[in-house]
């Protein structure tokens, strides 16, 4: 019981304070499994970060649904999910139903004008950096390419995002296999060298 007791209240702490989405959301995340219940290691969540970015979904879901299941299981999974969405959904049906009644308000309406500026602001922070992150896997020049290429499939040919990222993600698969296949095959060749030089 102790252990659900942290993971919702850990959880429900990362929902009610992460402001801005996913991307905010991480480094509470860390701070509540890493430093303050002590779940997992750095290195431990740095390598689940990496593999929940490579799957759809939000981030900070996948992360509660694989910390969760890692300390208690499924249920586990259950509770960290709930106690990291619930506040939010509360909280938004709250907000909602008092926009709703009054929605013809000229203050509302200028609510919701001033908050474009700030998702716009926030969006191109992402795209950001998402685009130094592949600089760094890809290289810049593969990483340019790449994403000209997507431009022109998502906005001119209109293909669906999902279909073009299943392809990016089968074209990255097979260029992993293929650096392994020659790191692996250069390791042999250069072992059979020594073994001949000696």
């Amino acid at each position: 019981m102790g252990h659900l007791r942290d993971l919702t209240i850990g959880f429900a702490r990362t929902g009610l304070t992460g402001y801005g989405g996913g991307p905010s959301t991480i480094p509470l995340i860390e701070y509540e499994a890493v430093k303050r219940y002590r779940w997992m290691t750095e290195d431990e969540f740095g390598e689940t970060l990496a593999l929940a970015n490579t799957l759809p979904g939000p981030i900070a879901t996948k992360m509660a649904a694989y910390i969760g299941y890692k300390v208690k299981g499924t249920v586990g999974a259950i509770v960290a999910i709930l106690a990291h969405i619930l506040p939010t959904i509360f909280g938004m049906l709250f907000l909602l139903g008092i926009l709703y009644s009054y929605k013809d308000a000229p203050f509302v309406k200028g609510m919701v004008l001033g908050v474009a500026p700030i998702i716009a602001v926030m969006l191109v922070e992402m795209c950001y950096k998402f685009f130094v992150k592949g600089n760094k896997g890809l290289g810049i020049y593969t990483n340019v390419i790449l994403c000209i290429a997507s431009l022109i499939v998502l906005t001119l040919l209109n293909i669906h995002p999902g279909i073009v990222i299943a392809v990016f993600l089968i074209f990255a698969f097979f260029i992993a296999t293929y650096k392994q296949k020659s790191n692996s095959s250069g390791s042999i060749v250069n072992d059979t060298k020594k073994r001949e030089s000696v």
